[in-house]
């Protein structure tokens, strides 16, 4: 699994500065991408991305299959060269990363606890509270060719709060569970936000995880076609045009619990829809 902490500098062709540290870390963004493009194979993948993610933020990226989610995600962490733009991360930016799969041989008695500790050894305490931060601890001696698909996902987000990153990103992680798994997989995405004060970028081309916790949507096919909270999103005309609007289900938003927002907002909408 990928895992980034304190990412550098400049990668070939591509442009990546370093914020000031003499500017708040509560108000500076966590990365600003500027007119990003991304070209593989002479094709263009990602085209004109401007984009934020601030402390404390839930913001998920919706979008079909190939519009270019997960290189966006790959981009933002120096992952991927990128053809023109630039990448301005804090200079303290750890970001932890958990990856659409991972594949790992049902024969090796792997346990849990042993994943943790790869590559490297950590603290007993340290993995003991990304475990309990990921619902998982009870299961931390199970083998991980053991593990349902939502414990297994719960191991890799463990693996990824193991040095309390200050950005989490998901990509896809919630793919292969069933409606009620996701649910509570992005459950305790909010509880982590909540608890870390970390942002949070998750990308999906089910809309479904969606989920209500969501401050902002990011429409993307390519390039950005619209952005905002999830209501304003679900009425914008190139959302529509991409994910239709016959299927009353797929554009309904309702509002979630204020007490469980951390920012003491009245609450965000969220929508729904079928993949």
């Amino acid at each position: 699994m990928l895992y980034y902490n304190n990412i550098a500098a400049t990668e070939k062709g591509t442009a990546v500065a370093r914020s000031p540290t003499t500017m708040s870390a509560h108000t500076q963004p966590l990365i600003r991408a500027t007119d990003l493009h991304v070209r593989i194979g002479g094709n263009a993948i990602l085209e004109q991305i401007n984009f934020t993610i601030s402390p404390g933020e839930i913001v998920t990226v919706v979008g079909p299959n190939g519009s270019g989610k997960s290189t966006l995600l790959r981009a933002l962490i120096g992952a991927i060269e990128l053809s023109a733009g630039q990448i301005e991360r804090q200079s303290d930016l750890r970001i932890g990363y958990v990856p659409q799969r991972l594949h790992i041989d049902p024969t090796l008695p792997l346990t849990v606890r042993r994943f943790l500790n790869l590559p490297k050894r950590h603290r007993t305490s340290d993995i003991q509270k990304a475990l309990e931060r990921a619902g998982i601890a009870s299961h931390r001696d199970v083998p991980m060719a053991g593990l349902s698909g939502g414990q297994f996902q719960r191991a890799l987000m463990a693996r990824a709060l193991l040095d309390r990153p200050n950005l989490l990103m998901l990509d896809e992680a919630s793919q292969g569970l069933d409606q009620t798994g996701t649910a509570d997989f992005y459950r305790q995405v909010e509880e982590i936000r909540n608890d870390l004060g970390c942002g949070v970028l998750m990308v999906s081309h089910d809309l479904h995880v969606v989920m209500r916790a969501a401050d902002r949507v990011v429409c993307l096919n390519h390039r950005i076609c619209c952005q905002g909270h999830p209501e304003d999103v679900s009425a914008d005309p190139e959302y529509r045009a991409l994910f239709g609007t016959d299927d009353e289900e797929a554009l309904a938003i309702f509002r979630h619990d204020p007490h469980n927002h951390p920012h003491g907002e009245t609450g965000h909408p969220q929508k729904r829809a079928q993949s």
